[in-house]
């Protein structure tokens, strides 16, 4: 199940740290603007599954610029076993749109 951008927000600003947050963007793109997510690129994901195999059976919000590259993200993750990873429904783009850059 995917997640909206408002609750992440409100998950957010209660400094909810029940999940782990992932932006599978490219470095520029994260420099620029991002929600806090841990830098993955989508191209390093399937080598960086080890080091996140720990968190197999929690939940992982995965985001990117519009939701498609990190439906890929959430595929792979799956795939590999990961139980609860959820996607950003519209990705940053969305967000902004919610919410603005601050």
């Amino acid at each position: 199940m995917d997640i909206n951008v408002q609750e992440l927000k409100e998950r957010l600003d209660k400094s909810d740290d029940s999940f782990i947050l992932i932006d599978v963007r490219e470095p520029h793109e994260h420099e620029e603007f991002n929600v806090g997510g841990q830098l993955i690129p989508l191209g390093s994901v399937p080598h960086e599954l080890d080091d996140l195999e720990e968190h197999q059976d929690d939940e992982i919000v995965v985001y990117c610029r519009s939701g498609k590259r990190s439906g890929v993200a959430q595929s792979l993750m799956e795939q590999a076993g990961f139980k609860n990873v959820r996607n950003l429904e519209g990705g940053v783009l969305a967000w902004i749109d919610a919410y603005g850059t601050t």
